[in-house]
């Protein structure tokens, strides 16, 4: 069995297809020598492409808050030996919020394009084996990162009062039954401790009613795992703050581009995006979202729900 560490010299990870790369590339107006961020480098998709069009010249900043991934990324980059020798690439595990200060600490101007896909990996949801995916028995931890000071989703689910967790359950994964799911974690937790995704399962399965579970499109656990995901990982703290920075990060003319996967997210994208239209700093690129192509989503069908938002900084 390969470690981690091993997978990503060897090239053979399971990883996150890049959403809507020819669109991200046309909106970016890339050209060379320009210094664009990837915030969310995953498996380099992105940022092997913007990499060839700012090339020569340019200066490419990758941040992503898993050092698993980011090393993958960079192993990738690392196999265009051409595009490294002509340009300068920083790689920074970090979470994308934390962007301003990382401008500061590697002493780097104002960027003239931000990319941020907020889909999470394939990685996380195949091979990390976190509990992110509902089809496999695994440990519930949920962390994007594991050297950060987060709680996994199993402290979550053993910790929080009933009430709290209905209130993430309603609020992130916008889950109708959440005070039923809540109820029912709260009783079998004072029997057992909640450990593994197999546990979990059941216990949401024990919580719907069957004509609700028969009628559902979508997985009866998807909402579930989604908002403990959101909450383990501050998704939508971190987004907001970004947000609240965008001028700060990009030069004027330069571009913001994010692509978002759920109404949560989509709805702080818009908002913030008409909010700094307003206060006449940025002028919002697209009126109606950017959507995958019908090709795309038969090739990827994860990218269905993806939607592109670009704003340019005045």
């Amino acid at each position: 069995m390969k470690t981690e560490e091993e997978k990503v010299k060897a090239n053979d990870w399971i990883v996150h297809l890049p959403v809507l790369k020819e669109e991200v590339i046309a909106h970016l107006n890339l050209k060379p020598g320009m210094f664009v961020i990837d915030g969310t480098a995953d498996g380099g998709g992105h940022s092997l492409a913007i990499l060839e069009k700012i090339s020569p010249g340019g200066t490419l900043l990758m941040v992503d808050w898993d050092k698993n991934l980011l090393e993958y990324a960079q192993s990738r980059l690392r196999e265009k030996k051409e595009l490294l020798s002509s340009n300068r690439v920083i790689g920074v595990v970090e979470n994308y919020a934390r962007i301003p200060q990382i401008l500061k600490e590697y002493r780097l101007p104002k960027a003239e394009g931000l990319v941020l896909d907020l889909g999470f990996s394939s990685f996380h949801l195949e091979q990390s084996k976190r509990g992110f995916s509902f089809q496999k028995d695994e440990k519930l931890d949920m962390r994007y990162s594991t050297t950060e000071n987060l709680a996994t989703a199993a402290e979550v689910l053993n910790q929080l009062s009933e009430r709290e967790l209905a209130e993430i359950f309603y609020r992130y994964g916008q889950e109708r039954f959440s005070r039923s799911i809540a109820k029912n974690i709260v009783l079998y937790r004072r029997k057992k401790q909640i450990e593994t995704t197999a546990q979990l399962l059941e216990i949401i399965d024990h919580s719907l009613p069957a004509r609700e579970k028969f009628k559902r499109k979508i997985h009866p656990a998807t909402k579930i795992f989604q908002a403990l995901r959101i909450y383990v990982n501050r998704e939508l703290e971190n987004l907001e703050s970004i947000l609240k920075e965008l001028p700060a990060i990009i030069k004027s003319k330069g571009r913001c581009l994010i692509i978002s996967f759920h109404s949560l997210e989509d709805r702080l994208v818009k908002n913030y995006f008409r909010y700094w239209q307003k206060e006449k700093k940025a002028l919002v690129v697209n009126k109606k979202v950017i959507r995958p192509g019908f090709l795309e989503r038969k090739q990827n069908p994860r990218s269905r729900s993806a939607k592109l938002r670009v704003l340019e900084i005045i």
